[in-house]
């Protein structure tokens, strides 16, 4: 057997691995958080965007929501408009919020739908505004006085979380052979404009279309225990318990509390896996051993 066969043999057993994992999940939904690191590399945004292209060639429907915090806040040195910081979150003031929309809905958007294209894809840019598919509720934060050790609300601007998920848009979107790549950006009640965490998009999203898998991808591994060993299969109990023991600390919390909110209110499983890995979503999804951290309800 020549090395020309071998390789062929090679690929015929790749797709042969993965036909179990596309029977299964045919005609089911993938969410996708995008952001970090893949953002700023243009290799990368090209590997993203074929693996979404090819998701949807063999049946599966992803949808994209994306960040841009690092963006946003090139943006805002560049016009000039000042950040403050309450706790590590920026306070989004109306200037802020509109450069931040700026960014998300127009720049960063477009440049996805961009890639999705190149790679043969067709893309639909939203963001959560958009045919009224997310209202947004104003996120409330307390913090302690370090004198008094009073709790005090901080008043965090124009940031929101979503409360309510209208899918219609993303199923039309979606049964019309496109990919649809939305902006976390919301509308709330009070007419006002939200800026969404887009993990906390992401996961509201994926609960909502009851989805297959939410795709968080970061710039770790995963979830890696107390010797840097990766932790492939959690539940919300063993995060509790990890959390507790200091296994899990800074910002993988926040990601592990939005991949708990989302398998428990309808969504089959989140998945933390790195972004930085090229087609680190095929490599978890269409092979036995996995690439991440995948949560399930338990």
């Amino acid at each position: 057997m020549n090395g020309d066969t071998q390789a062929m043999l090679a690929k015929a057993e790749v797709l042969i691995e993965a036909l179990p994992y596309l029977q299964r999940y045919a005609g089911r939904t993938f969410v996708v958080k995008y952001g970090g690191h893949a953002m700023g590399d243009p290799e990368a945004a090209r590997d993203f965007a074929e693996d979404i292209v090819l998701l949807k060639a063999v049946g599966i429907n992803p949808v994209v929501v994306h960040g841009g915090g690092p963006q946003i806040g090139a943006m805002l040195k560049k016009l000039g408009v000042e950040s403050t910081f309450v706790d590590g979150l920026r306070v989004t003031d109306k200037a802020t919020a509109e450069v931040a929309e700026m960014v998300l809905s127009g720049a960063i958007n477009k440049e996805l739908v961009g890639w999705i294209a190149q790679a043969g894809g067709k893309a639909l840019g939203v963001s959560g505004k958009d045919g009224g598919m997310v209202t947004a509720t104003k996120v409330e934060r307390t913090r302690k006085d370090p004198d008094s050790h009073i709790e005090q609300a901080i008043d965090l601007g124009f940031v929101g979380e979503p409360s309510v998920v209208d899918t219609t848009l993303i199923d039309t979107a979606v049964s019309a052979g496109m990919i649809p790549v939305i902006a976390p950006i919301g509308a709330g009640e009070d007419g006002h404009t939200y800026n969404i965490n887009a993990d906390t998009m992401a996961g509201a999203v994926a609960a909502a279309l009851g989805a297959a898998r939410l795709f968080l991808l970061t710039d770790v591994a995963g979830v890696l225990d107390k010797s840097g060993e990766l932790l492939t299969d959690l539940t919300p109990a063993d995060i509790a318990r990890l959390q507790q023991d200091g296994t899990i600390s800074g910002g993988m919390i926040p990601k592990l509390e939005t991949c708990v909110h989302a398998v428990e209110a309808g969504c089959e499983a989140a998945v933390v896996l790195d972004g930085r890995v090229p087609h680190a979503m095929l490599l978890e999804f269409f092979t036995a051993r996995g690439a991440g951290t995948l949560i399930r309800a338990g």
